[in-house]
């Protein structure tokens, strides 16, 4: 595939606004064709999510208020990355421990996933734990949680049936269930 047949080149960029999670900002790129277009971008430093499976094929999700929807929603554990630069699978060790007070000592990463690519360039990195131990929470002071364990084909019954809405969740469920179908087929 002819890659210039489609790509944009930025030309210059002007900073809208800076924050503790995102960065937004007004490009203009030049199109395929020639002709100019502005694009509104928010910049993000990525995220990393886990789906925590124990010995008996159950899963932790985390219950929280998610402040744009004005609504609690049941997702797998997950953050921001602490900067771009941050190890995928270190910042998901830490979140795992942080959201549910696990460690794991099986990891499989599942996939990268693009959240909004049309304005943003969130990128969150899914991983499978396995091999868990409980320990204690260590919740940010600003993360309030609940801790639902339920078995992953529940979990995965959920998301068929329309009950979880949240797009890392969704994938990380599904492509999980997935690798352990695969493991015990295999």
């Amino acid at each position: 595939m002819e890659e210039a047949r489609l790509s944009e080149h930025v030309i210059s960029s002007e900073q809208l606004y800076k924050g503790k999670i995102l960065n937004a900002q007004k490009w203009t790129v030049t199109l395929p064709n020639g002709a100019k277009a502005l694009r509104e971008v928010v910049l993000h430093p990525g995220a990393s999510a886990v789906v925590p499976v124990d010995g008996e094929g159950n899963t932790y999700l985390v219950r929280q208020y998610r402040a744009p929807l004005g609504e609690i929603l049941t997702e797998i554990p997950a953050g921001k990355l602490d900067s771009p630069n941050e190890d995928r699978l270190e910042a998901a060790k830490r979140e795992l421990r942080e959201e549910t007070g696990f460690t794991a000592s099986s990891w499989r990463h599942l996939t990268d996933i693009y959240t909004t690519p049309g304005f943003c360039n969130e990128k969150i990195s899914i991983y499978l734990a396995m091999d868990l131990t409980k320990g204690q929470t260590e919740f940010d002071e600003d993360e309030f949680l609940d801790l639902v364990k339920m078995p992953l084909k529940d979990a995965v019954a959920l998301v068929k049936g329309g009950k979880l809405n949240d797009s890392k969740t969704i994938t990380g469920l599904l492509l999980a269930q997935s690798a352990l179908d695969g493991e015990a087929n295999g």
